[in-house]
């Protein structure tokens, strides 16, 4: 008989991200967030082969990327207000992190299975600062997906790309709670 961790469960089930545009100061420091970033690291990883890397980006850093949007958002021929709104996601922030997939070689753990890690990684970094009492949120964006954004802005090599950006701070004003899947409507069960 398993031995449950009712308080985890109940966490998972009840989880919910914080907008990012409702995260302030403080942040956590960097003996607050790294036990954070240890939780995310804990991870389904194929083959141990670390597969993905943090970079941690306090203010200076976020109004750097910020700076290099509308370069980006040019060569992609966005609008202003969609250029403004991509800013916005790094001038308005004091802590994110970034998770990046950086896929290594294999014969055995094919590129797709890596990528997933990545993403797992992105996701328990973001509850493990819920679950610290801090507001957090996973965001992407389409500056994220420009290889010249993801360059400049992180030093990516040719086969890394941006997972997303974990936004941690603290929660000024609780939204209301989303719409939540209909199990029955996405769960099958496969007797045989």
């Amino acid at each position: 008989m398993p031995d449950p961790d009712l308080a985890a469960l109940r966490f998972l089930q009840t989880r919910r991200s914080r907008p990012a545009k409702t995260l302030g100061l403080p942040v956590p420091d960097r003996a607050a967030l790294m036990p954070l970033l240890v939780a995310g690291l804990r991870v389904p990883d194929h083959g141990k082969l670390e597969p993905w890397r943090l970079v941690v980006l306090e203010r200076a850093a976020l109004v750097r990327l910020a700076s290099l949007v509308p370069e980006a958002g040019a060569r992609l021929g966005r609008s202003a207000e969609e250029i403004a709104r991509q800013q916005a996601q790094f001038t308005d922030a004091h802590l994110a992190v970034a998770v990046i997939a950086a896929p290594k070689p294999s014969d055995r753990i094919p590129a797709i299975e890596q990528s997933h890690s990545a993403g797992c990684v992105a996701y328990g970094l973001l509850n493990a600062a819920l679950a610290a009492g801090w507001g957090a949120n996973w965001l992407t964006g389409w500056a994220s997906h420009e290889r010249g954004f993801a360059a400049a802005a992180l030093g990516l090599g040719p086969s890394e790309s941006i997972v997303g950006f974990v936004h941690i701070g603290t929660e000024r004003a609780a939204p209301p709670d989303r719409p939540r899947p209909d199990p029955e409507a996405v769960i099958a069960w496969m007797p045989e």
